[in-house]
Formats: structure tokens, C-alpha cells, sequence
């Protein structure tokens, strides 16, 4: 989802040592593009290939995002980088026609998270991570249009009973379905900054990805208060 991210070392500083994704061998176009919940976008068609970018980004390492994952503990120059889990309930996004269950022959198309990555640094107080994501789409039955949208929710949750969460953001990738009907896309989130986690509280700390077609929706418009 070579060493895996989800149980490797994270590499202190951005320069050198990054922990990271190798480009997906799958048939069809390589997608860019993503969005925050403000939904800002980080990428686009003139960047380069989504595969050099994320060699760029995380060099060599990355995990399949069914793999078992931990932390790699901090250490005296470290932060605790957490590890990259799927949220239950958000490992697929699939669409269907207007009005139609996304299931059968009423299928347009479905996106699953394939690899995963992250590496963090520490700078004072905070510690900024990026999170990795790829994935593939598949088309449906009832075929899919020319480009689709792909809804990512990133989340820093600190786990046990009651789980606290510490960032959360979505992001939307644009992806371009070729008439081959498998293709892939890429996600990079390189804003996710967080506290320090006090003591050794950041060893139950989480990264959860997962699809969120809330993402998709409109935000609501402000109503204006008559004077």
C-alpha cells in the first residue's frame, strides 16, 4: 500500500529522506489534481506525471493499503509518524446513473485505494505530514464520463475509546477515464499540520483516509442578514 511506509522509519526533514509511493504498473491515464475542504487546489495538468511527482515526493517506499500498519516511534530528533489506515466504511466510492443505485447495470464507475504513503517532520511545535494516496478507477455497465471526480477525506484522529479527532480535511482529484476501463489516479495532501502530541500520545495517533463524497457537494450559501 520494498520497506513499507505504514511500518518504516519516517525520515526527519523534507530534503533527503522521504517516505513514499512507486507509480502504479495499471492500465489507462495517470490523473492529477486535489482539492481541500476549502478545496484549494495542489495540482494540475501542467504539473508533470503524477509517477515523477510522486518519486519526487516519497522516493521509493510505500505500502498496499491492505497491509498492516504501525507507527514508527519517535525518537530524540523524530516525531511519532503515524500510520495510514483506511477509515471502515470508506474504502470505495462508486457512482451510478442519476436517480439509480451505483450497483448491476446501473454502474458508472467505481474508485478503490490502492497504495499508500506518508513521511512527517518536525518543525518547533508542529509536525507536518504528507499523505499519499493511489488508486484505481474502474468503469461500470453503464460507462463513465470523460473525466470524473474522486472525494478524499484525510484525518488526524487520536485513537482509543473516545476518539479525538486532531485535523481532518477533504480533497478532490480530477481523473480522466480512458476507453480502456481500468485507470489510475494520485493523491498527494502536503498541508496536514498538527501539534506535537504531548508524551507518548502521538504512539495512538492515526492517519485515516477514506472516500467522502460529501466533498462533492456545494458548500451551503451564507445568508445575508437584512439591516
Amino acid at each position: 500500500m520494498l520497506e513499507k511506509c505504514g511500518t518504516g522509519r519516517a525520515r526527519h526533514g523534507l530534503k533527503a529522506n522521504l517516505c513514499g509511493l512507486t507509480a502504479l504498473v495499471v492500465a489507462g491515464t495517470l490523473l492529477s489534481g486535489c482539492t481541500s475542504s476549502g478545496l484549494s487546489n495542489t495540482s494540475d495538468s501542467s504539473s508533470p506525471s503524477l509517477g515523477d511527482r510522486f518519486s519526487q515526493l516519497f522516493s521509493s517506499k510505500s505500502q498496499p493499503a491492505d497491509a498492516p500498519a504501525a507507527p514508527t516511534p519517535a525518537t530524540a530528533s523524530e516525531p511519532t509518524c503515524p500510520p495510514v489506515n483506511i477509515r471502515a466504511g470508506a474504502s470505495t466510492f462508486a457512482v451510478g446513473l442519476p436517480g439509480k443505485e451505483a450497483r448491476g447495470t446501473d454502474l458508472r464507475y467505481q474508485a478503490t485505494i490502492v497504495r499508500t504513503a506518508r513521511d512527517c517532520n518536525l518543525n518547533g511545535g508542529m509536525i507536518t505530514a504528507r499523505i499519499g494516496i493511489q488508486g484505481r478507477v474502474i468503469v461500470g455497465p453503464a460507462g463513465a464520463p470523460p473525466s470524473v471526480e474522486i472525494p478524499v477525506r484525510v484525518a488526524v484522529v487520536q485513537g482509543g475509546v473516545n476518539e479525538k479527532t486532531i485535523f481532518t480535511k477533504a480533497y478532490r482529484t480530477t481523473a480522466t477515464v480512458s476507453e480502456d476501463g481500468t485507470n489510475s489516479y494520485s493523491l498527494v495532501a502536503e498541508d496536514v499540520v498538527y501539534p506535537v502530541p504531548p508524551g507518548n500520545t502521538g504512539d495512538s495517533y492515526i492517519f485515516y483516509i477514506g472516500f467522502d463524497p460529501q466533498a462533492l457537494r456545494p458548500e451551503p450559501k451564507r445568508s445575508q442578514r437584512r439591516r
